[in-house]
């Protein structure tokens, strides 16, 4: 048996948490359902991206290659910077409902690699460009 199926098995028989952490936090959140706070029922104009940035979230996060325990109440994330961006990349970027031509579309790309089913092994890959990322460019193109 190899070391990930006794993990398994102890998931199952002695209750071994090896589940309670996992990548169960959201890819993107902001300018959802979930969160819709507007007195219109406008979810998707809300709140834009940039303000997404001093935003925590009532019912959910979200983050770059994120983890999370299964009750979402502890939430870690990457936080990455190129230098040029003038904020630290934390969420994904999307057009929202209005700025596009379909409800979320992301605009990034983002891969979820590999993965073991009690999560003791994560691979995960995002392509952050080195020069300034393209907001207002793909917001005027859309």
């Amino acid at each position: 048996m190899n070391p990930e199926h006794q993990r398994l098995k102890a998931t199952h028989e002695s209750q071994t948490p090896w589940q309670k952490w996992g990548p169960y936090l959201s890819d993107r959140q902001w300018g959802t359902v979930r969160e819709d706070y507007s007195a219109t029922g406008s979810a998707w104009d809300y709140f834009s991206h940039q303000q997404s940035h001093a935003r925590a979230y009532r019912w959910g996060e979200d983050g770059l290659g994120g983890i999370c325990d299964d009750q979402q109440q502890l939430c870690f994330a990457l936080a990455l910077w190129n230098g040029n961006d003038p904020v630290l990349k934390e969420r994904l970027f999307g057009l929202t409902g209005s700025q596009g031509n379909h409800g979320e579309d992301v605009k990034e790309y983002y891969f979820y690699l590999d993965g073991t089913p009690t999560h003791s092994y994560l691979k995960f890959l995002y392509k952050y460009p080195q020069a300034e990322y393209p907001y207002a460019d793909l917001v005027a193109e859309n």
